[in-house]
């Protein structure tokens, strides 16, 4: 990769973001990230945590056909907090939360692959953006079953308020949000939405991604309009 990531193409890789791994899937996760790309997916983030996650070979396995999946797409495939996998399979990027290893030594290591940090203040998103962030995800928005480790609600508000407050980088929310809490998140400040069970549990997985996509995209053009469709 020759340099970072533009804010503008970043912020079209945000809007509709799938974060999967084996133990969010109803189906096969190779089918549901196929179905999802079919439906309009612009960036996956692969996630194996959970009482029944993958490890060792198997976890290796998944990734590198879900990212094999991503390639012939032509979106980029993210690896959530684990450095070395991520560098171990040369994906397009990495997002880490506050717990994990600090974005600084992160962005030293992965060169100019993508870095996505976790916010849930101001100040942390400033932090974040100081060590080098490419997006910011904030959340969560609303309550979510997905995540054990999942911080307190925050509600659209803090989009509003990160704004207000002069971030600039792009922002996906995530937490709890379905295709009828699109336009209040893109509203409220937010580039895109990260989902997890609204994309992962759907019975028409490429018609989940789908209708999220669209419902980013008008409201992002025409705030108000989708509330009439």
């Amino acid at each position: 990769m020759s340099g970072r990531i533009l804010p503008e193409i970043m912020r079209r890789h945000l809007q509709m973001y799938l974060v999967v791994g084996s133990v969010n899937c109803l189906a096969e996760p190779s089918r549901v990230v196929q179905e999802a790309l079919a439906g309009g997916t612009t960036m996956i983030q692969f996630r194996e945590k959970g009482r029944s996650a993958l490890t060792g070979v198997p976890m290796l396995e998944l990734a590198r056909q879900l990212q094999d999946l991503c390639h012939y797409a032509g979106i980029p495939f993210i690896v959530n907090d684990d450095v070395e996998l991520a560098l171990e399979l040369n994906a397009d990027g990495v997002h880490i939360g506050q717990d994990d290893e600090s974005a600084d030594s992160v962005r030293a290591r992965i060169g100019n692959r993508i870095l996505g940090v976790s916010a849930h203040t101001i100040e942390e998103a400033r932090r974040a953006i100081l060590h080098g962030a490419d997006y910011l995800g904030v959340g969560p928005i609303y309550p979510t079953i997905s995540k054990d480790d999942a911080h307190a609600v925050q509600g659209p508000a803090i989009l509003y308020e990160m704004r207000k407050a002069g971030i600039d980088l792009p922002i996906v929310g995530i937490g709890g949000i379905t295709i009828d809490r699109v336009e209040e998140v893109v509203v409220a400040g937010a580039d895109g939405v990260a989902v997890i069970s609204a994309v992962t549990q759907a019975e028409q997985i490429r018609a989940a991604a789908e209708g999220l996509k669209k419902k980013v995209v008008l409201s992002i053009k025409h705030p108000g309009m989708s509330q009439k469709l």
